[in-house]
């Protein structure tokens, strides 16, 4: 078949890289001039198989409710709000409960594990390098409350095949130098040994050379202006570009792979996401110091903060900021990051020139991505990834060719039936 993916972030490229593999013909269309250059661009460079459990927890509302106010909390709601950013909380406070909890973390941990088998699968077949970093991710926590969850979370994740303990402070100054200044401050931490950390921008853009040079055709700078519809299949769709030329574009089948904008895309089929465009920050420094810099992926579970080194540069990223899709830069979230880090790790990075940056990820309430069949015959997602687009690409892309290709995906996972 000749199959039309829209977006060429990390889902669409790995999702065309997965449908070329098993045989089809891939056109991959996108609206910027190359591939990677929104929510994929400077995220926080970690693939977080040890980081199932969505936002949307037992702990979340009061959690919430003590950042009330707070332009540096780690969740802000901008007010005033327009109804769907109303109406995606409301969804988000009722996937909150123990079970509800408990079944998404199970749902996204499976796709995890089955994901992280298929990066190393990926990674040895096409030899690319992304700055690549395996030493696992560092969970801290700060008080011995966020340690006890901790310690149930590292019992769920072996159930699931993925490789985690807990470790003492002690333990986790052991395994990294860097975090000494802080060990008296320490409650204990978890490893995830199957974790990694890279550029997820230099990685789909390797992705994607290789997949143009296993014949996927992309075609960038090119927004989708209309869908085409006839008899509840899509048959084209209208194109214009940065020059406004316009143009068709025509296949067997089509995929949504377009982030936050998957909603707009899917709306035009008739057909409601569950999406909202969650903004996140990131700061990227270089070291300065290697003995007091980290040689681990960090998350500070205390503050949803984490770092990823990444070559000589440290990439610091978090916070999560409901605005709809407004991208400016807020001073006080910006500088907040560059307060961790200090805190910290004193002295470890050049604070001095920060690269700042901001995307907006594509969040569903229940953090439960959104992989299936539209209620269109031959339209399909893979969309709403929230912030584990990453850790989740290669699972999501090889699940939903299995469904394209009308196979049984090898994963357990609640795959979307198309919905009006």
């Amino acid at each position: 078949m000749h199959i039309v993916i829209i977006g060429a972030g990390l889902t669409g490229v790995s999702t065309a890289w997965y449908l070329r593999k098993a045989g089809h013909q891939v056109t991959v269309v996108e609206r910027r001039e190359a591939a990677a250059l929104e929510t994929s661009f400077a995220n926080g460079g970690q693939i977080s198989l040890s980081h199932p459990e969505p936002w949307a927890n037992p702990q979340a509302p009061l959690t919430v409710m003590r950042w009330l106010g707070r332009r540096d909390a780690p969740l802000l709601f901008r007010l005033p709000a327009e109804p769907a950013r109303w109406r995606w909380g409301m969804e988000f406070l009722r996937e909150c409960t123990p079970y509800r909890a408990y079944r998404n973390t199970l749902a996204i941990g499976r796709l995890a594990a089955y994901s992280g088998r298929l990066l190393r699968d990926l990674r040895s077949e096409t030899q690319i390098e992304y700055q690549q970093l395996q030493r696992g991710v560092l969970h801290l926590y700060f008080n011995k409350g966020d340690l006890q969850h901790g310690q149930r979370q590292s019992r769920i994740l072996q159930e699931l095949g993925i490789n985690a303990s807990v470790l003492t402070p002690d333990e986790c100054v052991d395994y990294d130098a860097a975090l000494g200044s802080v060990q008296p401050r320490l409650a204990g931490g978890m490893l995830g040994r199957d974790d990694e950390s890279g550029d997820a921008h230099l990685f789909t853009v390797k992705l994607a050379e290789v997949a143009q040079q296993a014949g996927v055709n992309f075609q960038y700078g090119c927004d989708i202006e209309r869908l085409m519809l006839e008899d509840r299949r899509v048959t084209s769709l209208h194109l214009v570009d940065s020059f406004g030329r316009r143009g068709a574009v025509t296949g067997d089948a089509y995929v949504i792979a377009a982030g936050s904008f998957s909603k707009s895309l899917a709306r035009r089929a008739g057909e409601r996401l569950p999406i909202y465009p969650v903004k996140g920050y990131s700061a990227t420094v270089t070291v300065r110091d290697e003995k007091r810099a980290p040689s681990v992926s960090i998350t500070d579970e205390s503050r949803r903060m984490v770092c990823a080194r990444i070559g000589d540069r440290l990439r610091i990223a978090g916070t999560a900021e409901l605005n709809g899709f407004n991208l400016e830069l807020d001073p006080t979230r910006c500088e907040a990051l560059l307060d961790w880090m200090e805190d910290l790790f004193p002295g470890a990075a050049d604070l001095s020139h920060p690269t700042y940056w901001a995307g907006l990820r594509p969040a569903t309430p229940n953090n439960v991505p959104i992989i299936g069949r539209s209620r269109l015959g031959n339209l399909f997602y893979n969309t709403g990834h929230g912030t584990l687009g990453w850790t989740l690409a290669c699972g999501s892309a090889q699940a939903l060719t299995d469904i394209i290709d009308k196979q049984p995906p090898d994963v357990k996972f609640p795959f979307w039936k198309g919905r009006s």
